[in-house]
């Protein structure tokens, strides 16, 4: 087998932390994935991995050699597109993770657009509202929505997503329409649960250049942006959401927006990935071109 695939078979077993998962990402038998690993053990003269019946994980030696390989493999891609950059573009396959609403109301319309323009590249769109590990799921690239962790990442930042308050002509028929922050002591909201952690977020705004915050009495609590926009819809409270994601229910008044002097701070928008320096013409292309398309849609 080639050094090369070598090295690529080693790092799908890294990333997936398992031989089972790597031989299927690959289509290849498991006893070839981990006959390839052995052998590249042999040649390097180190043990690369630890081996459980449940996970597969680098050791020390292994970490080391797999952020060399990364390189490598990378180098070896960009040398063999050199020459038809120009007239092929970037190839292969680019998987990507997305919030639920961005990937269904803005990315997967404008996809069609993207791939005309590169024939030789495929998409694998993933579209979650849970956090991903892009090295145990092997994914390239994931799109995030909020304040990020020290997750390690490399974030490329692409702009800050406005939110605004709104409610059902409905609800405010019941219950009045909340001028100020004062207000809303008299109202119910619509209680969002991170699906990640379960915590209910509470009600932000701005006001003399302070973030304040409150929670806001109930009924019903929820764990995603399609239940969360449904039951504001149904009266059953406010809420508070990006812009993009209530524009269509604003134009045709079936929701109205609430407090316009009193929002919540933008949240910030990020492209993470593993590594700056493997950087793959395809996930820098891709990125480019996500970058623009979101800042003209949404932002």
């Amino acid at each position: 087998m080639d050094r090369i695939d070598l090295f690529r078979i080693f790092a799908r077993v890294v990333e997936c932390a398992s031989f089972t998962r790597a031989a299927d990402t690959l289509g290849m038998p498991r006893s070839s994935v981990s006959a390839a690993v052995i052998d590249l053990e042999a040649r390097v003269g180190a043990r690369l991995l630890h081996r459980t019946t449940r996970k597969v994980s680098p050791t020390q030696d292994g970490a080391a050699f797999y952020e060399r390989c990364l390189r490598l493999i990378a180098d070896v891609e960009d040398a063999e597109n050199l020459f038809r950059q120009t007239s092929v573009g970037p190839t292969g396959t680019l998987r990507i993770d997305v919030p639920g609403r961005i990937g269904r109301l803005v990315i997967a319309p404008a996809l069609p657009d993207f791939l005309a323009r590169h024939p030789q590249l495929d998409i694998e769109l993933r579209v979650t509202d849970r956090t991903v590990n892009l090295v145990e799921e092997s994914v390239d690239c994931v799109l995030r929505v909020g304040p990020l962790g020290d997750s390690g990442l490399i974030a490329r930042k692409i702009g800050d997503l406005p939110l605004i308050n709104v409610a059902s002509p409905g609800y405010l028929a019941r219950h009045g329409t909340p001028g100020a922050p004062a207000d809303l002591g008299e109202h119910l909201a619509v209680n969002y649960a991170s699906p990640s952690t379960g915590r209910v977020e509470d009600w932000e705004w701005i006001e003399d250049g302070e973030m304040r915050t409150r929670a806001m009495r109930s009924r019903v609590t929820v764990n995603s942006a399609e239940a969360y926009i449904a039951c504001c819809l149904a009266g059953l409270g406010l809420i508070q959401i990006p812009a993009y994601d209530v524009k269509s229910h604003l134009e045709t008044d079936e929701l109205v927006e609430v407090m316009p002097n009193y929002q919540a701070e933008p949240m910030p928008m990020a492209l993470l990935y593993p590594h700056r320096q493997h950087l793959s013409r395809r996930l820098h292309v891709f990125a480019d071109w996500l970058e623009m398309l979101l800042k003209r849609e949404i932002l």
